[in-house]
């Protein structure tokens, strides 16, 4: 099954770049002739009520969905059924517990290393160069390999201070040697040939929660999800992500399906700033309690405008749209000048 998606976190309202996303979800799936699933991504920070608000701003603003839509929370066992495919196919200590916090790796990573550099899959030093200039470069947070040669002993001393995250050892599974740093590539339709070095990626957190790139990549592959749609400031993980697609399918004697990524600019506020909600009236009722003639529709036909296609109802939007005419620049969403 070829199928495209939309996945709200539900942490709260949804605002108007997460419509404005959702709508170009919807239109590029249909425009393919793929079916349209939403799937709600709630394995951090719900919101009691949330989910329900955020499907009924999506049906109001006119997006569909041809299946029931999937909770992560109730996946776990796939993942659990996925990292053990990984230690089958690469052996137990592939995965491999993590004590590191976020201070400690950002601690690691600046600070100055006399050493010889981790090398990439290309032999040559591990590039720090733009991604927009089609080299690779280091994800932000990118792990230093600090848990990865602990014996038994000191992984047993540390647990008795820290709850252990899951990591996979990336040189390992990709079956290159100790040290190297696997380059992965990804192709967007707005954005051409992506690269990224893939570090020691974190499976499971250490609250015991299943991270976004193993989620993800897993509930992606299982529901046939072959076109992802998303707001460009996520573009960095994708080559991470497809790696990832790449390994698992391998692990269980598979062929990740070619996927089209669309990452498209996000909505900014007038600072320029990713927009939120502690802008103002950045949601639908949020924008109906400041005008009344603000109505879900009126919004739509806001957001379609705002991409270069027709207001109206949304299948009448879908035989005008392509994804490459898409605009290349943020929309810049000022409240104060936002009026019917």
């Amino acid at each position: 099954m070829s199928a495209g998606r939309y996945a709200p976190s539900p942490t709260g309202t949804l605002h108007l770049g997460n419509l404005r996303t959702a709508l170009v979800s919807w239109l590029a799936a249909r425009a393919s002739g793929r079916p349209f699933l939403l799937r709600v991504e709630d394995l951090d920070r719900v919101r009691s009520g949330a989910e329900a608000e955020q499907l009924a701003d999506l049906a109001a603003v006119g997006i569909t969905w041809d299946a029931p839509p999937v909770r992560q929370s109730e996946r776990t066992p796939r993942y659990d059924a996925s990292v053990a495919a990984l230690r089958a196919a690469h052996g137990a200590d592939v995965v491999y517990e993590c004590f590191c916090s976020r201070k400690d790796i950002a601690e690691a990573t600046s600070a100055p290393h006399p050493t010889a550099e981790p090398r990439d899959d290309d032999g040559g030093a591990a590039p720090d160069a733009s991604l927009a200039s089609g080299a690779a470069r280091r994800p932000p947070g990118f792990y230093p390999g600090t848990c990865r040669g602990l014996t038994e002993d000191e992984r047993a001393e540390r647990r008795r201070t820290r709850p252990a995250a899951l990591r996979i050892d990336a040189a390992r599974a990709a079956g290159l040697p100790a040290g190297t740093v696997p380059r992965a590539h990804a192709r967007d339709v707005l954005h051409g040939e992506v690269t990224g070095l893939v570090d020691d990626l974190v499976l499971r957190r250490n609250d015991g929660a299943y991270a976004y790139n193993l989620s993800v990549v897993v509930d992606d592959l299982a529901q046939g999800v072959d076109q992802v749609v998303r707001g460009d400031d996520l573009l960095d993980s994708t080559p991470r992500q497809r790696w990832l697609a790449e390994l698992l399918s391998a692990a269980r004697g598979e062929t990740a399906p070619p996927t089209e990524y669309l990452h498209v600019p996000l909505v900014l506020n007038a600072g320029g700033r990713r927009l939120a909600k502690r802008d103002g009236a950045v949601t639908l009722a949020d924008l109906a309690a400041q005008d009344p003639r603000w109505t879900p529709e009126r919004v739509r036909d806001r957001l379609l405008e705002s991409l270069g296609l027709p207001a109206g109802p949304l299948e009448g939007a879908v035989a005008a749209f392509d994804p490459r005419g898409l605009p290349r620049e943020p929309w810049v969403f000022d409240p104060a000048g936002f009026v019917v």
